[in-house]
């Protein structure tokens, strides 16, 4: 596993632009904005972006248009400091494992399964106790 590399989950981005998260969207921002700035870089999966562009759009205070989420999760995909995770059949099945065996909801355990997969071994997330679970994953809540 490697620990130069972390994951930002979903939550995390979406509080990086809701800007109605008044105590959480300046960590958030910040976090974020090192790695446009080059001085990180950070894992997000497709799963990631995809719930992203749902939660800015329909589940946040002021939602942003589709298309400007759109364009948001188009300029991750294109920008190099972060790392793109993709599914593969064999995430799928180790996903499947993974929340048999240690009992998370199995979207998380996509996540984990993408990360082991990535050899990525932290993630940066609001949801510890969900990754705690996870022997290989070290869960950073940024809010602590």
């Amino acid at each position: 596993m490697t620990d130069d590399i972390a994951l930002l989950d979903t939550n995390i981005l979406v509080y990086a632009y809701d800007i109605s998260e008044e105590d959480k969207n300046p960590v958030c921002r910040e976090l974020v904005k090192r790695c446009w700035e080059g001085e990180v870089q950070y894992a997000v999966s497709l799963q990631n972006l995809s719930e992203f562009f749902v939660v800015v759009t329909s589940k946040v205070a002021n939602p942003m248009t589709a298309r400007k989420a759109k364009e948001r999760v188009s300029r991750i995909i294109d920008f190099s400091n972060w790392v793109k995770l993709v599914p593969d059949t064999e995430t799928v099945l180790s996903a499947m494992d993974i929340s048999a065996r240690y009992g998370l909801h199995y979207w998380d355990s996509l996540i984990a399964a993408a990360m082991r997969q990535n050899g990525i071994s932290r993630i940066i997330t609001e949801n510890t106790a969900d990754f705690e679970r996870v022997p290989w994953l070290e869960a950073i809540n940024p809010f602590e």
